[in-house]
């Protein structure tokens, strides 16, 4: 309600990594349902997909061309992603996609930037491509949420295991199945910002997302609990949190034209921003524009 807002799917950065087509697609559209079904409001915000605005890709080409390769090479996430992948399975797209990133964010002038703490970085190259600087909104609880198999890595999407992530549509009986499975510890009672235990703070920091409840609540709920106490409480409050969403989320996936009418109004929104970017950007580096 205070600010211009856009929410994207980006398929573009999908791709910087081996990809199925046709699940590309089909994930393009289920993402764009989960938007809405999370509580964006299309009347108020514009949710378009990536790659129909093509400025994206042309404002990154033209940032490319005085980005220094070595500022890319020091980016930790690509760093980390192509020693897991190896370098014969890593696409230039991994190595490039912080210039998309910037692209996003300059595009649209931005001011604010939702992010996790892992993008920090990525947003200080943005800083020093452009003199416009966004301020990063990093969420003060849930700005990094951490595996269920591993509290000292990232909750992602891409990690092999589906046992390490919450996803919000998994069905009931599935974040049963994962809650009482995750990885806990041998300490007596739970407690908040213990750097010996990662996976207590981790799990307290979920269920204080997930019950909408604050830190100082949670502290005299759960600290004398044990986990055999704590772990139904979390579990509960997961489900009662996603279940609207996930209803929400059927209706929407059941109408597929008004899905692909928010994507189309939000994309010529946000084209009308970022085209005008793009001019002044090919104006500012000495094109010859056609008339």
């Amino acid at each position: 309600n205070e600010y211009d807002t856009l929410y994207f799917i980006v398929d573009l950065h999908a791709i910087t990594l081996p990809h199925d087509a046709q699940q590309l697609s089909r994930d393009t559209k289920s993402t764009a349902a989960i938007y809405l079904a999370c509580g964006i409001d299309p009347s108020k915000a514009s949710v378009f997909v990536q790659s129909h605005v093509r400025a994206h890709v042309e404002l990154m080409w033209l940032l490319s061309s005085t980005t220094p390769i070595g500022w890319l090479n020091k980016m930790i996430q690509f760093k980390e992603k192509s020693r897991k992948a190896g370098d014969d399975e890593v696409g230039v797209a991994l190595l490039t996609y912080p210039v998309l990133m910037a692209s996003d964010i300059l595009l649209y002038q931005t001011d604010f930037v939702p992010v996790g703490e892992d993008q920090k970085q990525h947003l200080e190259l943005t800083r020093d491509l452009a003199a416009r600087v966004p301020e990063p909104l990093i969420p003060p609880t849930g700005a990094r949420i951490m595996s269920l198999t591993d509290g000292t890595s990232k909750m992602s999407k891409s990690a092999p295991s589906d046992q390490s992530r919450i996803n919000i549509l998994d069905p009931k009986d599935l974040i049963v199945n994962k809650i009482k499975r995750c990885k806990t510890d041998s300490f007596p009672s739970l407690e908040f910002d213990n750097p010996e235990r990662p996976e207590c703070n981790n799990l307290l920091s979920i269920y204080e997302l997930a019950s909408g409840k604050t830190k100082e609540e949670v502290v005299k709920e759960c600290q004398n609990m044990n986990w055999g106490t704590f772990k139904p409480l979390l579990t509960d409050a997961l489900i009662d949190h996603l279940h609207p969403i996930q209803v929400r989320y059927e209706e929407l996936m059941s109408d597929s034209g008004y899905l692909d009418k928010v994507l189309e109004d939000g994309a010529r929104k946000a084209a009308d921003i970022a085209d005008a970017t793009v001019h002044n950007v090919y104006q500012a580096m000495g094109f010859s524009r056609r008339q």
